[in-house]
């Protein structure tokens, strides 16, 4: 059962859960919500940047690029969704545009 049934049969049936129990409950739902998001996301990517006839080289090239930046977030998505929660973001790669 997944953790979102859980915690709406918890919600109608009228019986309280403990804080362990809906701390829990909560942190599981996070983790399948993040996972479900990511995983729409990447299936929406792999469509967006795929290679088509008319791509030349370069096109594809830079597609592949913006694709491999774009799963980069992704996986840090899932990475933060699925880890405890965390006051902190994992530090940025920033590149000097200079």
């Amino acid at each position: 059962m997944s953790a979102y049934s859980r915690a709406y049969q918890a919600l109608t049936r009228g019986r309280a859960l403990r804080p362990e129990e809906a701390s829990a409950l909560l942190a599981q739902l996070r983790k399948e919500t993040g996972a479900e998001l990511a995983d729409a996301i990447e299936e929406q990517l792999s469509g967006q940047y795929r290679r088509t006839a008319t791509d030349t080289d370069g096109s594809f090239r830079r597609k592949r690029r913006a694709f491999g930046a774009s799963m980069a977030v992704v996986n840090a998505f899932r990475q933060l969704a699925a880890s405890p929660l965390r006051t902190t973001l994992p530090p940025q790669r920033t590149r000097s545009t200079s």
